[in-house]
């Protein structure tokens, strides 16, 4: 007899899953605003610069932008703002591909020392229409950033570059504080989530070579509430402390539209903090935000600095975490 596998959550059902029809009074969001907020918006458009908090309409844009707690986190969105894939789940647009931007990099350093940020996160659309796929200009915006201000703490959130090794060690060499791509979901639903040119053994594969080429820390992020169940999303968490994930971070999937991957459930955020100290207690990352807003660059800076570099001994945690390797 074949055992009932039940779906995530905390607590009864009737407690914990939502329909699909409205969304629980804990995603909502107020608009973003403040002085910051709006400084860093001028900025960027002055720029003509893109970033993957508007793109992908990140409700957090606001909270991240100000940081009231720490430093202000932005993520830049390279390549443009048009993906070559088309994930069930995102809201960037597809197709119509242009050509790199050259002054790209240096627009960016200038944006991060005009606005003052100590933490950057850099991320793209895949380019799979590029020879290199854009990682050399990913490379550069790095090197750009140091160049003006080595302190300034710069994580990558990359594509897969098809796992082309050659491509993810252009990042490696560059040599970022923090080098994050996305697995997005359990093995078993990279399909319909993600773009078929994407998988899971690839984006470990990608996260392996890094933990392997260098000493940065790496990162990965999960949606929740598209169909997975609690002992895949377990088996996720296993695979990436075998693979050297040092971060990572949880967060409930929002249909952009109709005409996206719909909501499977809405987690309730006990589940959310019951993940968190499954990553954190039993798998030893070194630290996991998780929550039903948290998107993959939510707070970074500040949750970078208190968790990582304000630690007393962080060799010693992240030798301690390899050690817990399941």
């Amino acid at each position: 007899m074949t055992r009932r596998t039940q779906p995530l959550f905390v607590g009864r059902a009737k407690d914990r899953i939502m329909s699909r029809a409205r969304k629980p009074d804990w995603l909502k969001m107020r608009p973003p605003s403040g002085e910051r907020f709006t400084d860093i918006k001028e900025s960027l458009r002055e720029r003509d610069l893109n970033t993957v908090c508007e793109e992908a309409n990140c409700p957090n844009l606001g909270e991240c932008w100000s940081g009231r707690d720490g430093p202000g986190t932005a993520t830049f969105m390279l390549l443009g703002d048009r993906c070559s894939r088309g994930c069930n789940f995102c809201d960037v647009e597809t197709g119509g591909m242009e050509p790199l931007d050259p002054d790209e990099p240096e627009r960016v350093a200038d944006a991060v020392a005009d606005i003052g940020l100590d933490y950057v996160v850099l991320t793209s659309v895949d380019r799979d229409d590029l020879s290199d796929q854009g990682a050399g200009q990913f490379a550069a915006t790095i090197r750009a950033i140091k160049d003006r201000d080595p302190d300034v703490l710069v994580e990558s959130l990359i594509p897969d570059f098809q796992g082309e090794e050659r491509l993810v060690r252009k990042i490696v060499d560059a040599e970022p504080d923090v080098i994050a791509h996305n697995v997005e979901t359990v093995d078993r639903l990279q399909w319909p989530v993600r773009d078929r040119r994407a998988g899971y053994e690839q984006s470990l594969s990608v996260l392996r070579q890094v933990d392997r080429e260098s000493d940065v820390y790496t990162k990965t992020s999960l949606m929740l509430g598209v169909g997975e169940y609690a002992h895949e999303v377990y088996e996720t968490l296993s695979d990436l402390r075998q693979v050297g994930v040092d971060v990572v971070t949880f967060g409930q999937y929002l249909q952009p539209s109709r005409s996206h991957l719909e909501v499977s459930e809405y987690v309730h955020p006990d589940a959310f903090d019951t993940w968190r100290r499954v990553a954190e207690e039993e798998f030893d990352f070194l630290y996991c935000a998780s929550g039903p807003m948290v998107r993959s660059s939510y707070r970074a800076g500040e949750l970078f600095v208190e968790s990582v570099l304000a630690s007393g001994d962080v060799e010693a945690a992240r030798e301690r975490a390899r050690a817990g390797d399941r």
